[in-house]
């Protein structure tokens, strides 16, 4: 009588991996950080995109680490409409709020005060 060999039993299915996301960073958006500084100046002609990268580098963000990001974010704000030129192209340049930005952040600023 031939033994017959067990069949070989089947490896256990892995289970795929599950991603973990990063906490998201606590703080307001690169975004909001570029409105209020931009906000906060006085000037008519607008903020210069280097006094705006100084601006953020004294609140404490690296600006050196993320240039690309802090260009990126001028650029979709101004496609967004949030940042108005007033000198230059791109993310280069002079920047001030736009006319219905600033009314609807100058708003809200006092609405929070209230």
């Amino acid at each position: 009588m031939a033994e017959v060999a067990p069949a070989p039993a089947a490896a256990p299915a892995k289970a795929p991996k599950k991603k973990t996301s990063k906490p998201k960073k606590a703080g307001p958006s690169l975004s909001e950080l570029i409105v209020k500084s931009v906000a906060a100046s006085k000037e008519r002609s607008g903020v210069s995109a280097a006094a705006l990268k100084k601006a953020l580098a004294a609140g404490g963000y690296d600006v050196d680490k993320n240039k690309a990001r802090v260009n990126t974010a001028i650029k979709s704000l101004l496609t967004k409409g949030t940042l108005v030129h007033t000198k230059g192209t791109g993310a280069a340049g002079s920047f001030k709020m736009s006319k219905t930005t600033e009314i609807i952040f100058f708003c809200c600023q006092f609405l929070k005060n209230i």
